[in-house]
C-alpha cells in the first residue's frame, strides 16, 4: 500500500541538518525579539501590534483578549485599524475600557488610516474580507454550478475559491506593500483565505517580508485524538503538513513511551468518527435553540446534549475515503478537503458541507463576541516565543516551501511545523512525504501558479488558465462565459481583469 510509510522507502521525518537558515528570520539589530531581559517571559516587552480588520468584533475581541493575557507582550501598543469607522469605534472603546477598568499593562489606539497605524509596527496581524461576505460567497459558490462544475464548496479551492482569492488578494498585497515601506522588519500574520493562494501570492511579490499564514483547523488534532487514544493530549507528539485545509497528519508517538501512535489511531479512529457529532447535528442544535457552540479553533468537542451523531461519518465521508485509501488522518473536513479532489463530490457528505455553511451563518450573526482573558491564537504564542525565545514547536504555520516538503514547487506556500525562537520561524523539513498523497498536492500546485500571475499580471488570460488547469473544472466550453459573468458581479473587486 503506498500510504504514509512509503512515500521514499522510508517514515516522513527528520529534522532540519545543521545549518539550516531560519524561515522568516530576524536580526538582532530588529527590535521584536530583541530588547534585554526579554528571555524572562513575565516582564514584558514594549511591542507595537496592529490587528488590520479589527472592526469585526470576531476577529477585534478574540485577538484582544489573547493579546491582553500575555504577559510577554505587557505593556505593549495595540493598534486597531479598518474601514469602518462606526465598527472601529465600537471595538477600540471597548477594548479601552477593559483595559482601563482591569488597569492592564497596555495602549490601545485606533484609526481608519492604516498608513498611519503601521508606522514602526513590530507585528501586523491581518483577518479581512471585502464586500458582502456572504452574497460573494454564494456567487463563489453557485455560479460555477450553473456551469456544470461540480464544486463541493467554494471558499479556498475549485473555481469558488480562485474567484475569492482574486477578490482579496489584491488589499491583501495593498496592506504588505505598506508594511513593506513603514515597517520592512515586521512580522504579518494572515487569517484571511484562501491561505495557499494569498501567501504563495504575497511572497511571490515580496520575497523579503515576514508572512506567516495561520489556520485553525490543527486544533482539530487536540480535539479529537486525546479521546481516541485515550491519553492526554500534553502525551502526543504530533506533526501534520501539507497545504492550507488539505494537510495530513504525518507523524504521531507517545512522549511517555516514545512508541509510535499511528497504527492506534487508524485502528480507532474510524469507530470514533462514524458516530462523532457532526455539524448536521449541530446545526438542528442551533435550530432548535438558538446557540451556536464554539466550534472554529476550539480544542473541546461541542456539547450538545448527545454524543453520537444521527448520521454515519457526518462531514467525513470524504475523509473517510482518504483514510482508507491513502492510510491517513486529514486534519480537516470535506468541505475543505473536498475544494482540491477532482473526484471528492462523488463522495464528500454534501448534507453536512451545507449545514456547516448555515451553522457558520448563524453563528457570525447571532454570537455576541466580547472580549476575554484567555488563550485561544496561536500567533499570540509565537509573539511570545520570539520575545521569550523559547525554541518551542509551533503545530502549523504557512510559509514559503523552499524544500520543507520534498517534491512540491519551491514557490507554493506549505503549511508544515516550525520551531519558534528570537530567530524568528524556522520551518520543519520533512525528509519525505507519502507519494500518493503528495500527488494530489502537485495536482493543485500549478493553479496557486496561474492564481498568483494572474493577480500580479492583472491578465485575464492567467485567471482563465487557472480554471483550465484546476483539477475540479472538468468542462472547458463555457469558462470564458462564466469568468465574464464573475467579473460583471463581483465589481467593483474584480475590475481589474477586466
Amino acid at each position: 500500500m503506498c500510504g504514509r510509510r512509503c512515500a521514499a522507502g522510508t517514515a516522513p521525518s527528520g529534522r532540519a541538518p545543521a545549518g539550516t537558515p531560519a524561515i522568516l528570520g530576524y536580526t538582532p539589530a530588529q527590535r521584536f525579539g530583541a530588547a534585554a531581559g526579554a528571555s524572562d517571559p513575565h516582564k514584558g516587552e514594549t511591542v507595537k501590534i496592529v490587528l488590520v480588520g479589527a472592526g469585526s468584533a470576531q476577529f477585534g475581541f478574540g485577538m484582544l483578549g489573547d493579546i491582553f493575557s500575555c504577559p510577554a507582550l505587557a505593556g505593549s501598543e495595540v493598534a486597531l485599524v479598518d474601514i469602518n469607522p462606526e465598527a472601529l469605534a465600537r471595538v477600540a472603546s471597548t477594548a479601552g475600557a477593559f483595559v482601563k477598568e482591569r488597569k492592564l499593562p497596555f495602549t490601545i489606539a485606533s484609526s481608519v488610516d492604516r498608513r498611519e497605524a503601521l508606522a514602526k509596527a513590530d507585528v501586523v496581524v491581518i483577518s479581512i474580507e471585502v464586500g458582502d461576505r456572504f452574497a460573494l460567497w454564494d456567487l463563489d459558490w453557485n455560479l460555477p454550478l450553473q456551469f456544470g462544475i461540480r464544486q463541493v464548496y467554494g471558499e479556498n479551492g475549485g473555481p469558488g475559491g480562485l474567484f475569492h482569492a482574486l477578490r482579496i488578494i489584491p488589499p491583501i498585497l495593498d496592506i504588505c506593500g505598506d508594511v513593506v515601506k513603514l515597517c520592512p522588519g515586521a512580522t504579518v500574520f494572515c487569517y484571511s483565505n484562501p491561505m495557499t493562494a494569498i501567501a504563495t501570492t504575497v511572497h511571490r511579490r515580496f520575497p523579503g517580508l515576514k508572512f506567516v499564514g495561520m489556520c485553525h483547523e490543527i486544533a482539530s488534532l487536540e480535539r479529537y485524538l486525546p479521546d481516541i487514544l485515550g491519553t492526554p493530549f500534553a502525551n502526543l507528539r504530533l506533526r501534520a503538513a501539507g497545504l492550507n485545509h488539505f494537510s495530513v497528519l504525518l507523524e504521531a508517538s507517545y512522549a511517555d513511551t516514545g512508541t509510535d501512535a499511528y497504527p492506534d489511531i487508524m485502528a480507532k479512529a474510524p469507530a470514533f468518527f462514524r458516530t462523532d457529532i457532526g455539524f448536521s447535528d449541530l446545526y438542528e442544535y442551533v435550530r432548535r435553540t438558538g446557540q451556536a457552540p464554539q466550534t472554529e479553533g476550539s480544542t473541546h468537542r461541542p456539547k450538545i446534549g448527545r454524543d453520537a451523531s444521527s448520521r454515519p461519518w457526518s462531514d467525513r465521508t470524504l475523509f473517510h475515503f482518504i483514510m482508507e485509501r491513502f492510510h491517513l488522518l486529514p486534519i480537516t473536513l470535506d468541505s475543505h478537503l473536498g475544494e482540491y479532489i477532482q473526484w471528492a463530490h462523488d463522495v464528500a457528505d454534501h448534507r453536512g458541507i451545507h449545514d456547516f455553511y448555515d451553522f457558520y451563518r448563524f453563528s457570525l450573526a447571532h454570537v455576541k463576541p466580547e472580549i476575554r482573558l484567555e488563550r485561544h491564537e496561536r500567533c499570540v504564542a509565537i509573539m511570545e516565543g520570539m520575545i521569550s525565545d523559547t525554541r518551542y514547536e509551533e503545530s502549523a504555520v504557512n510559509l514559503p516551501n523552499d524544500g520543507l516538503i520534498p517534491d512540491l514547487p519551491g514557490f507554493v506556500a506549505v503549511e508544515v511545523p516550525a520551531v519558534v525562537g528570537r530567530g524568528g520561524l524556522e520551518g520543519h523539513r520533512f525528509a519525505t512525504y507519502p507519494r500518493a498523497f503528495g500527488a494530489l498536492l502537485r495536482n493543485y500546485c500549478g493553479v496557486y501558479d496561474l492564481t498568483a500571475e494572474a493577480v500580479l499580471t492583472k491578465k485575464r488570460e492567467c485567471a482563465v488558465q487557472a480554471l483550465l488547469v484546476n483539477p475540479v473544472v472538468d468542462t472547458c466550453a463555457r469558462v470564458d462565459e462564466m469568468v465574464d459573468l464573475m467579473i460583471e458581479r463581483q465589481r467593483p473587486w474584480l475590475d481589474y481583469l477586466a
